[in-house]
């Protein structure tokens, strides 16, 4: 039986998924859960200062590819942030390639991020 996430479910599904070949305990898997949280901060400063932390968002994004999965990953990241800050993150996912071009369609990306990851 496969949980349909919303919401309210995210930590079962999360812990569903979680994966961590070293024998991760309660306090890594809260750990790994608060990079959700460190991403959408790091958006948050970009759309209000400009700067991006590139470097560190793509950090964080592969951590939670590597112990989550790549589709529960995506999933968790539709459901925890915005369109607006999916409009940064979208280019990054398809950089990592966790997201074909077909996919988040109607999410427009953000340019500058574009050009930013195509100098790297």
């Amino acid at each position: 039986m496969d949980i349909q996430l919303t919401e309210d479910n995210i930590p079962l599904y999360a812990a569903k998924h979680y994966y961590n070949p070293l024998g991760a305990d309660h306090d890594e898997f809260i750990e790994d859960l608060k990079r959700f949280k460190y991403i959408k901060r790091l958006v948050n400063r970009y759309t209000e200062s400009g700067y991006l932390a590139d470097r560190l968002i793509l950090n964080h994004l592969i951590v939670i590819h590597n112990v989550f999965g790549v589709r529960p990953g995506v999933e968790m990241l539709k459901m925890k942030l915005t369109d607006s800050q999916m409009r940064i993150i979208k280019p990054f996912l398809l950089f990592l390639n966790y997201i074909e071009n077909v996919e988040l369609t109607n999410i427009p990306m953000d340019e500058t991020v574009v050009q930013r990851l195509r100098n790297i």
